[in-house]
């Protein structure tokens, strides 16, 4: 395919890596390399894409002159694969100054807040930039809204996992005495059985999900205290029922080195005119590999940022905000054909 799109990525990760596998997989698209802030010589990417310094991004004479500095590559989209909680609010903004960008900012509280500041920077710029995408916030986003319009008398439900939180596994990793840790988001299913059957209970905290720790401890730590400090961590695991397990390092190498994930978004409702018919709507992911499967998800709205930036539709865009058919390659008339 001729004039394929140009897609940057920035971060290097296994979020970066999972983009990378996505574009590479994409046949209207193209990877023009990598950006990292480690020593390029460090990173050695999966299809040996080349990798470039991130300041290059902002280099004075790409930025000032509108086009491709020697040596580096033109560029489509950016897809920005970093932490939310300290890169992408600074990064995004800043690199939506000069490219069509997309993140997965997955702090939900934030995100107005996120979308205003990318959104100033996107406009001045004439820039397309797509954020929180993923997929929750992202394709579980979009379940609510769709579940929201088909039945608007009910109630949402959004249960995650069973699947590792890599926030969680590292806010135990910070406890003095432990080496190394995973955790599972558990969802309860006596909860999930009472919302498929057409319930619609109001559940607390404690009542949707159940916390998994495995944990690699120094030797001598005590024990005790560690498994402690997990079930009393506030916004972590205090309102949860929490179980912790020490265990081997060689056990948590061979049995918990995965990062498999996913979840359920639920809605159940009523309909006719004195609601007299019960309706429950279920989209559900099962994931073995979080990050690439996310990153699969952004390559599909970097195709849609470009087609948005193309037709003059500049700013920050939520999913919300994305036409469904810009997310696939090929054209408008195949799609309705195919799948429609």
């Amino acid at each position: 395919m001729n004039n394929k799109i140009k897609i940057g990525i920035v971060g290097y990760g296994n979020l970066g890596r999972g983009v990378e596998a996505a574009v590479t997989n994409s046949p209207d698209m193209e990877l023009v390399g990598v950006f990292s802030r480690r020593a390029s010589e460090t990173v050695t990417t999966l299809t040996g894409a080349t990798v470039y310094p991130y300041d290059m991004l902002l280099s004075a004479e790409k930025v000032l002159a509108g086009e491709a500095a020697k040596g580096f590559p033109d560029i489509d989209v950016l897809i920005i694969c970093a932490g939310s909680a300290t890169d992408l609010p600074t990064m995004t903004p800043q690199l939506a100054g000069f490219y069509n960008v997309v993140d997965s900012f997955d702090t939900h509280v934030n995100i107005p807040k996120h979308l205003n500041t990318v959104d100033m920077a996107a406009i001045s710029s004439g820039k397309t930039a797509v954020i929180s995408t993923g997929w929750d916030p992202g394709l579980f986003s979009l379940a609510r809204l769709y579940a929201n319009a088909a039945l608007p008398d009910g109630s949402d439900y959004t249960f995650w996992g069973r699947g590792v939180s890599q926030g969680h596994s590292d806010a135990i990793r910070r406890i003095e005495g432990v080496l190394d840790a995973r955790q599972y988001t558990v969802p309860i299913q006596s909860a999930m059985d009472r919302v498929r059957s057409g319930e619609t209970p109001n559940l607390t905290t404690r009542e949707k999900h159940l916390r998994e720790c495995y944990v690699v401890a120094e030797e001598g730590a005590d024990l005790e205290r560690i498994e402690s400090e997990i079930k009393t961590m506030p916004n972590y695991f205090a309102d949860y029922d929490t179980t912790v397990a020490f265990i081997s390092a060689e056990e948590l190498a061979s049995k918990h080195a995965g990062l498999p994930h996913g979840g359920s978004v639920l809605r159940s409702g009523n309909t006719g005119l004195n609601d007299e018919y019960s309706n429950t709507i279920e989209f559900k992911l099962d994931l073995e590999s979080n990050p690439y499967f996310t990153g699969s998800v952004l390559t599909a709205c970097a195709r849609a940022a470009y087609r948005m930036n193309e037709k003059g539709e500049i700013g920050c865009k939520t999913v919300f905000d994305i036409p469904p058919i810009f997310l696939l390659p090929g054209n408008r008339e195949e799609i309705i054909a195919h799948m429609l």
